[in-house]
């Protein structure tokens, strides 16, 4: 069996599981439940049909033959058999467990009504319940048919994830010969090639080729990302059209998506407290269905009541009363919202944290990776009046393009984000500590600091001059551009704020949660950025250890806090907080210490995750007040207090009616798939 292969048998059958951890539907499926639900219905119809009450009825004779008055005696044991023994022997499980739920009520319910039929068979005075026996099994099995069905869809995540991984690669043997081999059977450092519209089949880096790759099935993002010579590309995802080369890094369960796969499953399996609560409701019901039937039976037989009669109200009330809804109406809606959140990018690993999300009042970012881009770029170009900025800049560029210093790269970058063509360059030397020069388009030019402008006497005019002190100020190096003894720009290096940032925050302001700068920089950089971006409150010079006091501090004014990082140091302050969210292109570390996961790394996500959790809360509310809420009328009803008036429920009315309260639950949970959850 292959990696695919495994998933899929391994998510092919939903499962939830109760507050001891149990397995509701250990050993059930899909397939099991539609299977017994149309063999049960083929036998349910002749039952139904040669009851002699439904021929009165509907004023019919059914064909007769010798034997035909026990057709509804020997299919009705059929189908209670052959349909109920999945309800009996999950009852059985939940008694082990000490623990009532809806499996012990149905299987009260179809054994009060087989018991009762037999013992009428057998000579007691009554009117057997064989065609409410039958159609009660049918329409509680197409009720779970339904449930297992839409949890399976909703859990298919994992499914379409596992399918996003190709069966073959094309491996590179030497030269241009290659050969096509299992997945599985990469190993790393193989070369693959990937063709024209092929997904990739292994996290790796690019070789040779040139290409733009679709990664919206991991990043969620949708813009195409070119890649080219030293990119690095994700299994899964899937190539453009060009051709590439690429060396495999990771295989198997060492891949991005497996990573993926596991969170979601993580999720998925992991209990909020919408679902205990949940759980206990359905206990409660459970019990209060039980006394309820027999509070009926008492009431029916002091009342003189056939005992026809008062066995069908009991059955009635025990059937109307299963906590079938409340047992789908929050794992539903987590499956959904995890499938949700796993497709836009945000990956949950515990089930908590999201439900927590919606009580958050404060977010306290790390500053360096999260805010920022955690490489340093040119943030503010000052230049003499008659030098264009974007002209000085590759100027600059093309002096430092032969220089490993981080100022150089910070130059090269900033070119190359604005893409700025270089001018040749020659000549370069390097000055250690104080710059280096090169010649550019004939002109010798220099770049370096202030102790470059010492080392020629050079005065700095008044727009140069105050554009350095702004710069100190906020923390950012002046580095400067020189002629001979002309200074003809000055740039502002620091660690650049993310795009992203400024709209992220202002989104979470306007949702009315307060945004928190947590740094270990010097309180000249943090506050810059935090002017940058609007943000009042910033910690600085916060030392790692440091971090978790910080939230704590937070908490203790009564704050729900959640902390946003990237590094191995953000890791304690992740799990202190009352929501850690774990920037995905982080360290290890810190990814395995938070709540929630950015595949992104874009601070926009965290509004996506407070507004998911808030619908998802929503949904678990509806769905929790409907599934128990419609028992208030209903358990009346099917204890027949409106007898009097002519209303009396049959045992099949009241599981259409608890079906019915079942399906409609499973379509609002549904209802979250249209959450908006652009940014």
């Amino acid at each position: 069996m292959d990696q695919h292969q495994q998933h899929r048998h391994a998510h092919g059958t939903a499962a939830t599981e109760d507050t001891t951890g149990r397995d509701k539907h250990a050993g059930h499926s899909v397939a099991m439940f539609r299977d017994k639900f149309w063999l049960s219905l083929a036998l349910a119809v002749p039952t139904v049909f040669w009851e002699p009450m439904i021929q009165e009825w509907f004023g019919y004779t059914a064909p007769r033959f010798p034997g035909s008055e026990f057709i509804p005696a020997l299919f009705g044991t059929v189908v209670f058999i052959y349909g109920g023994w999945v309800f009996l022997n999950s009852a059985i499980g939940e008694l082990k467990a000490r623990l009532l739920g809806m499996m012990t009520l149905i299987s009260l319910a179809i054994s009060v009504a087989f018991v009762y039929s037999v013992a009428v068979l057998l000579g007691f005075d009554g009117h057997p319940l064989w065609w409410e026996l039958a159609t009660l099994v049918t329409i509680m099995l197409l009720g779970h048919w339904i449930e297992m069905r839409s949890i399976s869809q909703a859990q298919g995540a994992l499914n379409e994830l596992a399918k996003l991984l190709p069966d073959l690669a094309v491996r590179v043997i030497e030269g241009d010969r290659t050969e096509e081999v299992p997945v599985s059977g990469l190993r790393t450092d193989d070369v693959v090639l990937v063709r024209p519209g092929a997904s990739i089949p292994a996290d790796g880096v690019v070789m040779s080729g040139k290409s733009a790759v679709n990664e919206s099935m991991i990043t969620g993002e949708s813009q195409l990302v070119d890649k080219t010579d030293g990119s690095e590309v994700l299994g899964g995802t899937v190539n453009g059209q060009g051709s590439l080369r690429v060396r495999v890094l990771q295989t198997g369960q060492e891949t991005a998506l497996a990573g993926i796969m596991r969170l979601v499953s993580q999720a998925q399996s992991s209990r909020s407290r919408a679902q205990a609560l949940a759980d206990r409701a359905a206990f409660l019901l459970t019990v209060v269905a039980i006394v309820a039937g027999v509070a009926t039976l008492a009431a029916w037989s002091l009342l003189g009541a056939e005992i026809d009669f008062t066995v069908t109200r009991v059955v009635t009330v025990l059937v109307i009363a299963c906590p079938h809804a409340l047992g789908l109406a929050v794992p539903l809606v987590t499956a959904i919202s995890t499938t949700l959140g796993a497709r836009n990018g945000l990956l949950i690993r515990d089930r908590r944290g999201l439900e927590e999300a919606r009580n958050l009042n404060t977010i306290v970012f790390d500053k360096t990776g999260t805010l920022t881009l955690g490489s340093h770029r040119v943030v503010e170009i000052v230049a003499a009046k008659e030098n264009d900025p974007d002209t000085v800049l590759s100027l600059a560029a093309a002096v430092e393009r032969d220089s490993e210093h981080p100022i150089a790269q910070a130059l090269l970058k900033s070119a190359e984000d604005k893409g700025l063509a270089l001018p040749r360059s020659s000549s370069f030397e390097a000055a250690a500590g104080k710059g280096v020069e090169a010649v550019v388009e004939a002109r010798r030019l220099s770049v370096g600091g202030p102790a470059l402008l010492r080392e020629r006497n050079v005065e700095l005019d008044n727009d140069m001059e105050n554009a350095s002190r702004r710069f100190g100020d906020n923390g950012q190096a002046a580095i400067y551009l020189l002629e001979g003894e002309n200074v003809l720009a000055v740039f502002a290096i620091a660690d650049q704020v993310r795009p992203e940032s400024r709209e992220a925050v202002a989104k979470l302001q306007s949702m009315g949660i307060e945004v928190v700068i947590l740094t270990g920089d010097s309180e000249a950089v943090a506050r810059s950025v935090g002017r940058e971006l609007g943000i009042d409150t910033v910690f600085s010079g916060v030392l790692p250890d440091q971090k978790s006091d910080k939230i704590k501090e937070l908490q203790a004014r009564g704050k729900r806090v959640a902390m946003v990082g990237d590094g191995v140091n953000d890791a304690p302050a992740l799990v202190t907080a009352d929501v850690g969210v774990a920037i995905g292109a982080g360290t290890d570390v810190a990814v395995e210490a938070g709540d929630v996961v950015l595949v992104r790394s874009d601070p926009r996500d965290i509004a996506r995750i407070v507004t998911l959790s808030r619908a998802t809360y929503r949904k678990m509310i509806q769905n929790l007040w409907w599934a128990a809420g419609y028992n208030i009328v209903a358990i009346p009803l099917a204890a027949g207090v409106l007898y009097w008036a002519g209303i009396v429920l049959a045992p099949a009315v009241g599981a259409v009616l608890m079906s019915a309260s079942t399906v409609i639950v499973a379509i609002n949970a549904q209802l979250l798939r249209r959450l908006d959850m652009a940014r």
